[in-house]
């Protein structure tokens, strides 16, 4: 079994990051392989490895998966030991329906705080849209938070964490304010082995954007 992920630019890809550290948790092993973003030949290495002309993109063997959410739950019926998504039915269904909205919505957070993991871009993006954006993403935090007791949304870790992931860092990036169980739950994300390993990587990557 051949698993190789394709990802965008590790500085810039909040897209890429989330099955990236979603397939790190299964312990299935795996292959990383970066296409730089922002570059003459970037479109052109992006459709060699994906008709659809999108990265992320899951190859295992001669199966192809793109989509972040898409992959994510191909994963979780690959390695179903991985448990990543909640046993119980409700919580279960809870944790879709969060992973789902944060797939398809919060447009002013991502056009105002787009992720940048080699900067510090403390005050700026502070919109009112994004930072309503902001305060719904704290409201579903807690409220997992609390009834699962942490220290991720649904106890242990989840595809819905994965979703979360790339919002956590754009946070600390745009020195968003957060209140004690947000920035418990922000650090915990940081302290993954695959968010460290991420970061690492997008430490050596060149700036592309300014």
């Amino acid at each position: 079994m051949t698993l190789t992920l394709y990802v965008g630019s590790k500085r810039y890809s909040s897209w890429s990051l989330r099955p990236y550290v979603a397939l790190a948790h299964t312990g299935l092993a795996f292959e990383t392989r970066t296409i730089l973003l922002d570059r003459e030949v970037t479109r052109a290495e992006i459709a060699k490895v994906n008709p659809a002309g999108r990265l992320p993109v899951l190859h295992h063997d001669d199966l192809v998966v793109w989509d972040s959410l898409a992959i994510c739950e191909y994963l979780n019926e690959l390695a179903p030991e991985a448990q990543l998504w909640p046993a119980d039915r409700a919580r279960r269904a809870h944790a879709r329906a969060i992973s789902a909205e944060m797939h398809s919505g919060f447009t002013a957070l991502r056009n105002h705080l787009a992720m940048d993991l080699g900067a510090d871009k403390s005050g700026q993006g502070h919109v009112p849209d994004a930072m309503a954006d902001a305060r719904r993403v704290f409201e579903i935090w807690r409220e997992a938070l609390a009834a699962s007791g942490g220290p991720f949304l649904f106890g242990r870790f989840s595809i819905a964490d994965a979703m979360f992931a790339p919002v956590t860092t754009r946070f600390t990036t745009y020195g968003v304010e957060l209140d004690a169980p947000c920035r418990a739950y922000v650090d915990a994300v940081a302290a993954l082995p695959a968010m460290q390993a991420w970061r690492r990587d997008a430490a050596a990557e060149p700036a592309s954007r300014p």
